[in-house]
């Protein structure tokens, strides 16, 4: 399937649009408000597109995988089959890998986290579709999720102080333990920053490599040009149904890695 992008873009450069603004080609790709409301308390509440989008996935998941189990069988079959395998995959492959004893409880939040991104990742796959996580607000609030609970998570196992001592190596001199100390509180941070960036890039690069390319075509305006462009941004169409998939599970990955590592600091 082809981004979203390609069809926006067609639209919007087709014939009689000579000399448009950058910011109308930035507005295909860039969220934007639908359904415009009033403030309340200074906070602007008018619904956005990747919120209609990302309200659709949501609701859809919660309507269709409790449907795809209301029968119990030992084998699933059909599509049944196909979320078990996945989640068998995650459970083995991640959870267990990486939270131990604590895999049970954290299952819930991790398979989460898969399907929502991968949902979310695949709609902007559909024409006409927008692709939520390639909002920097999207990715930026499920790493603070991630945060939040790894931070709790520690401090609920090893206590406040245990947690927070623990952030620094044993047996370094102590001349050092107030620069290491600040050096592991930043990367704190800076390593769920770093998550929220790499989703809200890796999907925003896709739709920008479409533009670029589907552009050239209108810029040129010759049927010579054209074929190279448009084959180029179909298989890069292509492999963005692969990156959507690995970039969810790049996300849950890290995620329960920065969950373990708080709770299991000693590793």
């Amino acid at each position: 399937m082809f981004s979203n992008s390609i069809i926006n873009t067609a639209l919007l450069l087709g014939p009689g649009s000579e000399g448009e603004d950058t910011n109308d080609i930035l507005h295909h790709i860039v969220d934007h408000v639908v359904i415009p409301l009033p403030e309340v308390f200074g906070i602007d509440l008018s619904i956005t597109l990747h919120t209609l989008w990302m309200w659709g996935v949501a609701g859809l998941l919660m309507i269709v995988l409790p449907m795809l189990f209301t029968k119990k069988q030992l084998v699933p079959k059909g599509m049944a089959n196909a979320i078990e395998a996945v989640v068998v995959f995650l459970r083995k492959d991640i959870v267990e890998n990486y939270l131990g004893e604590d895999a049970r409880r954290f299952e819930p939040l991790i398979f989460t986290f898969f399907f929502f991104i991968l949902c979310n990742n695949l709609v902007g796959l559909v024409p006409g579709g927008a692709t939520p996580t390639s909002d920097l607000s999207v990715t930026g609030v499920l790493a603070m999720i991630t945060f939040g609970t790894g931070l709790y998570a520690g401090m609920q196992k090893n206590g406040v102080w245990g947690f927070w001592k623990g952030l620094v190596p044993h047996g370094i001199p102590v001349f050092l333990i107030p620069l290491i100390a600040v050096l592991e509180v930043m990367s704190l941070f800076i390593k769920h920053f770093v998550l929220a960036m790499r989703l809200f890039a890796n999907m925003t690069a896709g739709h920008i490599a479409i533009l670029s390319l589907i552009g050239i075509v209108f810029i040129f305006k010759s049927y010579v040009v054209a074929p190279f462009p448009v084959v180029t941004a179909a298989v890069i169409g292509i492999l963005e149904t692969l990156v959507a998939f690995l970039q969810a599970y790049i996300f849950t990955l890290l995620s329960t890695v920065f969950i373990g590592a708080a709770i299991h600091q000693e590793h």
